[in-house]
């Protein structure tokens, strides 16, 4: 559950500095957000997964609709009317990701007219972004997952989550101690290449490692929402949290080694045995 953003791409060298002019070596363009990266992953894992999404009603709005399904999702959304939002993507030599955001998020609210009682019936939930409303509805799921960019709708719904998921390095996804009103039963902060710590609600911690990366590094946007999409996938599945986290770092990992969120996502060859073991 969360936002889509229309994105374009583009591969430089390194990022312009002020006043000067790169050449990018390639372009390309499709749909992004944390909570379209985050759901083709989760279809790619379970073999079908549900984005609850809110999109723009232009021609790039319902032409994300269009890319998300031909990517294997069932899309449930709502066009409002307004554009889409889009985002700019500099990818350069080192494959690092710096990106522009153009327009206000759009997101699903709990008045929508969108299949709230369905989420009964799912495993898991992953969410980007919601209204409180939304958020109340998404912990109908047997497993709830957010984001820290979230923070607010998640302090004024008062749900309780199965985990939150962010960048310990990233400013905008550090949660101060306390300011939830009920602890998330895990709390997962990653750190890139260094791996990343975990602590429960019952005052245990701990740190995972990285994954070895599958192969060179192409760009690494959309890594993070891959990692809280195996995360996820691993926790609704019935692993247990060794195993949630390896899987989680093994997406991470294999996404950065693909051009663009999704060529690289990982796939399972068979299904992961709960409490413990993985398909290759």
């Amino acid at each position: 559950m969360g936002h889509v953003e229309w994105a374009e791409f583009v591969r430089v060298p390194r990022l312009p500095r002020p006043g000067e002019i790169v050449h990018a070596s390639e372009r390309w363009e499709e749909p992004g957000g944390g909570g379209a990266v985050a759901a083709v992953q989760l279809a790619k894992l379970a073999g079908e997964a549900t984005l609850f999404t809110a999109l723009g009603d232009d021609e790039v709005g319902h032409r994300a609709a269009a890319a998300l399904r031909a990517l294997g999702l069932q899309v449930e959304a709502v066009f409002r009317p307004e554009a889409q939002r889009r985002v700019f993507v500099h990818v350069d030599g080192a494959g690092e990701r710096t990106i522009t955001v153009i327009g206000p998020r759009l997101v699903p609210r709990g008045e929508d007219a969108l299949p709230w009682d369905s989420l009964a019936r799912h495993d898991a939930v992953y969410l980007t972004a919601a209204d409180a409303g939304a958020v109340r509805a998404a912990r109908a799921a047997r497993v709830l997952v957010a984001t820290p960019r979230a923070l607010a709708v998640l302090i004024e719904s008062a749900v309780a989550l199965d985990a939150l998921v962010g960048s310990a390095r990233d400013p905008g996804e550090v949660v101060p101690s306390g300011a939830l009103p009920r602890a998330p039963a895990l709390t997962v902060r990653t750190e890139g290449a260094d791996g990343g710590r975990w602590c429960a609600a019952d005052g245990r911690s701990g740190r995972f490692p990285a994954e070895p990366l599958p192969g060179p590094v192409a760009d690494t946007y959309g890594a993070g929402d891959a990692f809280a999409a195996g995360l996820t996938f691993g926790l609704g599945h019935g692993l247990g949290r060794e195993a949630a986290l390896r899987l989680a770092a093994r997406c991470g990992a294999a996404a950065v080694t693909g051009r663009g969120p999704y060529t690289a996502q990982l796939r399972l060859a068979g299904p992961p045995a709960p409490g413990g073991g993985l398909g290759r």
